[in-house]
Formats: structure tokens, C-alpha cells, sequence
């Protein structure tokens, strides 16, 4: 189970229904401990929620908490060696996910540049498509995720396709990227290009 997400956010977060689940505690338990802690959770960052259906039809608050606002709840519950477990595994997974995003930001910070010469090139480009800019990235999207922006921004949660991809996923953006680059310079087309992108 991922115990961490980021879905386009600011920072990763985690939710008190995974909280509850991991830590073998009913839900309304721990929601009742972020109602009584919310004043100590809240030094941390506004505490938000977003409702989720239930099995019966109805729907449930489920908190949002940033990693300080779980780290100090997950603090309030009584140590099992469940409870202690997942201490563990939450502390890694918010660390995994900090070492994630400092990648991520990394391998943006080297896409920008390529970003711009793919811009120039279709400036350029004699075979160029109808809206040649948005339908490129589409393509170079679906090619390293299988995914086009607009599902990738609702399934992440994100404001554009690109600042929602994993670094794994950027790095093959980004080789897609420079085939295409290369591919608009040979002023080949665009199903051309489509079909190389989905042939690698």
C-alpha cells in the first residue's frame, strides 16, 4: 500500500484513512484525535480533507496531513508493535518521497532548456500539425507515461502533464524529447515522429 502522495500538491501528504488502516486503528478514532489535536496539528499547516464514498453510499471526511501533521499525530496513538511498524514505514516513505522530489525538481530544472529548442524547432517546423505544440506534447507524454496531459492531470491532480511526472518518467520524456527535436529538424512528420515515439 503507498503510504504518501504528492498528486500535484505542494508537498507529499498522507491521508487518516491510511493512517487508521496501517496502524490497525478504526477510523473514526483517529479522526476524533485530529479533532482534538487540530490546534497542535495546525502549527504545521491548515489541516484540509476531501470526502470519500463509502461501501454503505455515503461519504466520509478523509484529513489531509502534510508529514510534521502526521509525524505528531501518529505520536498520539498508543505503541503497538502494529502502530510501531508503521511509524517506521511512514517516516521512510515520507523520506523516499523528499529524495523523490528532489530528482523530480532536478530533472525539471534540465528539461526546461530542451522545452525551449523543442519551442524554436516548431517554430520552424515545414510539416508542423495544426496546435504542432500541444499535440507534440501530448505525444511525448502518452510516449513516457501512456498517458495524454488531460489524464494526467486529473488521475495527478496536476496543473500541467510535464510537473506531474516521476523522475524516471521525466528522464524518458526528456529522451523522447531530444528524438523529437532531431526528427522536426529532418523536417520528417508528425505521424513519423508518432510512430518512432512508440516504437522505442
Amino acid at each position: 500500500m503507498e503510504l504518501v502522495y504528492m498528486d500535484g500538491k505542494k508537498e507529499p501528504y498522507t491521508t487518516s484513512a491510511i493512517i487508521a488502516e496501517c496502524a490497525g486503528v478504526k477510523h473514526h478514532a483517529i479522526q476524533e484525535h485530529i479533532r482534538k489535536q487540530i490546534g497542535r496539528l495546525e502549527q504545521f499547516g491548515k489541516v484540509s480533507f476531501k470526502m470519500r464514498p463509502l461501501q454503505s453510499g455515503q461519504q466520509a471526511k478523509d484529513y489531509i496531513l502534510n508529514e510534521q501533521q502526521a509525524t505528531l499525530l501518529i505520536t498520539f496513538l498508543k505503541n503497538t508493535e502494529q502502530v510501531a511498524n508503521f511509524k517506521t514505514n511512514l517516516v521512510k516513505a515520507f523520506f523516499e518521497m523528499r529524495d523523490e522530489l528532489s530528482k523530480r525538481y532536478l530533472q525539471r530544472e534540465l528539461e526546461k532548456p530542451k522545452r525551449k529548442t523543442l519551442t524554436e524547432s516548431i517554430k520552424s517546423w515545414e510539416k508542423a500539425p495544426k496546435h504542432a505544440y500541444s499535440t507534440l506534447t501530448n505525444l511525448l507524454l502518452k510516449g513516457a507515461t501512456g498517458k495524454n496531459k488531460a489524464q494526467l492531470m486529473q488521475e495527478r491532480e496536476s496543473e500541467n502533464g510535464i510537473d506531474s511526472l516521476t523522475s524516471a518518467e521525466l528522464t524518458n520524456y526528456q529522451r523522447l524529447e531530444d528524438m523529437a527535436i532531431a526528427m522536426i529538424n529532418l523536417n520528417r512528420g508528425y505521424s513519423e515522429i508518432k510512430e518512432l515515439i512508440f516504437k522505442v
